[in-house]
């Protein structure tokens, strides 16, 4: 199978960070709060991207940043996609009144916008990481869920789902044997969308102070931590920014192989 440049870069990366936020207590020079110098120390061999606002290792606290950020996103994005599929499958082929609340309640959720509803949510709640994953996989699920029912009702009248209808399969055969595979192909696309949204709305999150909590470390974080930097031409915020652009550009390059690998799912096939 001939992978092309694009998609290959976008793989080797995304596969780099992935491994190193797994293998992050190994790779990492310092401790996670060690401070081991003073406040935005230059690059040096000692201190291979410098120091931050109190003196802790960059590099680490980016390595360590990374796997807490990556975590949740993934953890996020599996619970919405879940979810968000599930429900938006079953609506589709059940119909009639399940279809009109669910997708009802759905509107009423996006009505809000998700950045306000998670901090009216996280200003009353404890800011852990399980909460934060429940926070961000329920709002982002409603996107999933607009998109896979969407598709779902084009092929719900298809004529091989009608078949599996008269045949008498139950709903599961229905929605994962006929319906979702030939549903795969945008949902993967918008796999790694969500995936990169979630980075992005964590990100946000701890910038304003309501995600992950010090002295955790995770790349929104950071940015808050040194952004005083920025004035005195210092640019330890600028290296976990950077490092959210990477990652958003290589999963991105990813997801559009994949998706026209999978275009020719399209069309369907019997079960």
């Amino acid at each position: 199978m001939r992978i092309p440049i694009s998609a290959l870069l976008g793989l080797i990366v995304t596969a780099g960070f992935f491994l190193v936020a797994i293998f992050a207590p190994l790779i990492a020079p310092y401790g996670l709060a060690e401070i081991v110098g003073d406040v935005w120390e230059p690059r040096s061999a000692e201190h291979l991207l410098g120091t931050d606002n109190i003196g802790r290792d960059l590099l680490t606290r980016l390595i360590y940043g990374g796997r807490t950020t990556i975590f949740i996103a993934t953890m996020a994005t599996a619970l919405s996609f879940t979810l968000g599929s599930i429900l938006g499958l079953s609506a589709a082929v059940l119909g009639g009144w399940v279809d009109q609340l669910i997708s009802r309640l759905v509107d009423l959720l996006m009505s809000i916008p998700s950045l306000i509803f998670a901090l009216v949510i996280l200003s009353v709640m404890p800011v852990t990481v399980p909460v934060l994953i429940l926070v961000m996989g329920l709002l982002d699920s409603t996107r999933v869920y607009r998109l896979s029912r969407a598709v779902a009702v084009d092929i719900n009248v298809m004529d091989f789902v009608e078949a599996a209808k008269l045949r008498g399969e139950k709903l599961s055969w229905i929605i994962f044997r006929e319906i979702l595979p030939n549903a795969l192909s945008p949902l993967v696309a918008e796999l790694g969308l969500r995936f990169i949204f979630a980075v992005l709305f964590l990100s946000t999150l701890s910038f304003l102070g309501l995600g992950v909590q010090p002295p955790a470390s995770d790349w929104g974080g950071m940015v808050k931590e040194n952004k005083e930097g920025i004035v005195f031409g210092i640019g330890a915020a600028l290296v976990p920014a950077a490092s959210i652009a990477v990652l958003a550009i290589s999963v991105n390059l990813v997801a559009d192989w994949v998706l026209n690998k999978t275009s020719d799912l399209k069309g369907g096939r019997g079960g």
